[in-house]
């Protein structure tokens, strides 16, 4: 799979949280990896001045860490795009 680095494929990337129990929120903060995930209360927060590749590039490792299942979800979108990007590595 390559990465399309658009708003749309960000969306796509957001509506994995927004069907998930994850709740995700950008907002300005002093990340020293641009992110963090409160495992505890299922919170993502992403810095809100981050370019869109920085934000997509966030969220599938994001994604990764948190170790999203596709049986997980019932959106067969979803669940294409998660087994999609397991299989995917990150070109920097």
């Amino acid at each position: 799979m390559s990465i399309k680095y658009s708003k749309s494929f960000l969306d796509k990337l957001e509506n994995i949280f927004a069907a998930s129990d994850y709740i995700l929120r950008y907002e300005k903060g002093n990340f020293k990896s641009g992110y963090c995930v409160l495992k505890d209360s299922k919170i993502v927060i992403i810095n809100k001045y981050y370019t869109l590749d920085g934000k997509i590039n966030t969220l599938i490792d994001i994604i990764k860490e948190i170790g999203f299942k596709p049986k997980d979800f019932e959106d067969k979108k979803i669940q294409d795009l998660i087994a999609e990007l397991q299989q995917t590595e990150l070109k920097l």
